[in-house]
C-alpha cells in the first residue's frame, strides 16, 4: 500500500512540474523593441512639424516683402516730390506812386514813377539762377514804362526781394487811345505789370531750364496817388 501511494506521487510530480514550467514560460519577460523604431517615429514627427511651420514662414515672408515694397514706394515718392524741378513764382509785393502828374489839356496824358518791390519765391530744394530781364508797365495793352532786373540767384526754399523804379511816360499815340480822357476824368487808371525771368535749376549735375512769369493788375487812384487792388497771377 505504502509503495503504491509513493508511486502515485512520483507519477503526478512530472505533470505538476510541466504546468509550473508552462506558467513560468507565460510570465517570461518579452524584450523591448529596438530603439530604432522610436527614432523613426521622432523623424516622422519632425517632418510633420516642419511641414506645419512652412506655411507660417511663407506668410511672414510675404508680409515682410509687402512692407518692404510699401516703404520703397514711399521713399521714391518723397524723393520724386523733392527732386522734381518747380517754376519759381514772381510777383509785385508792393507798389508806391511817386511824382505823379496828369491832365487832359490840351491832350490827355499822365507821368509818374512807380517804386515797386519784386519778390521771387523759389520752392525748389536747390537754388534758382536767372538772367538779366526787364519789367514792363502797360496801359491799354501798350508799354508805358520799363525797369531793368539784374541777374541773380535765389537760394533753395528762399524768397528774394528786389526794389525797382519804373518811370512811366504817356506818349502821343497813347493820348489818342480810346477812353484815356474819360479814365483820367474818372480818377482811376487800370494798369498792368509784366516780367519774364529766364533761369535754371541744377539737380545732380543736370540743368533744368525754368521761366518764371509775372503778370499783375492794379488800379491807379489819381486822387489819392496810390495803387489799389494789386493782384498777381
Amino acid at each position: 500500500m505504502g509503495n503504491s501511494r509513493g508511486a502515485r506521487k512520483l507519477a503526478r510530480t512530472p505533470h505538476v512540474n510541466q504546468k509550473k514550467k508552462k506558467m513560468s514560460d507565460g510570465n517570461q519577460i518579452v524584450p523591448l523593441a529596438p530603439a530604432n523604431s522610436y527614432q523613426r517615429s521622432d523623424e516622422e514627427y519632425a517632418t510633420i512639424q516642419h511641414k506645419a511651420l512652412r506655411p507660417k514662414r511663407s506668410g511672414k515672408c510675404f508680409i515682410y516683402s509687402l512692407a518692404l515694397i510699401v516703404i520703397l514706394s514711399a521713399i521714391i515718392l518723397v524723393f520724386a516730390i523733392i527732386v522734381k524741378p518747380r517754376t519759381p513764382r514772381v510777383k509785385l509785393s508792393s507798389v508806391a506812386v511817386e511824382h505823379l502828374s496828369y491832365g487832359d489839356n490840351p491832350i490827355p496824358s499822365f507821368n509818374m514813377s512807380l517804386a515797386a518791390e519784386v519778390s521771387v519765391k523759389n520752392s525748389n530744394f536747390v537754388c534758382f539762377k536767372f538772367e538779366n530781364t526787364s519789367s514792363s508797365a502797360l496801359y491799354k495793352g501798350m508799354v508805358v514804362g520799363e525797369a531793368k532786373l539784374r541777374s541773380g540767384r535765389v537760394g533753395a526754399r528762399k524768397t528774394r526781394r528786389m526794389n525797382i523804379v519804373v518811370k512811366i511816360r504817356s506818349s502821343g499815340s497813347l493820348s489818342e487811345a480810346k477812353n484815356l480822357s474819360s479814365d483820367i476824368n474818372s480818377g482811376m487808371l487800370k494798369m498792368y505789370s509784366y516780367a519774364k525771368l529766364k533761369g535754371d535749376v541744377r539737380l545732380f549735375g543736370t540743368v533744368k531750364n525754368r521761366t518764371a512769369v509775372m503778370s499783375c493788375g492794379m488800379n491807379l487812384n489819381l486822387s489819392s496817388r496810390s495803387i489799389q487792388d494789386l493782384e498777381c497771377n
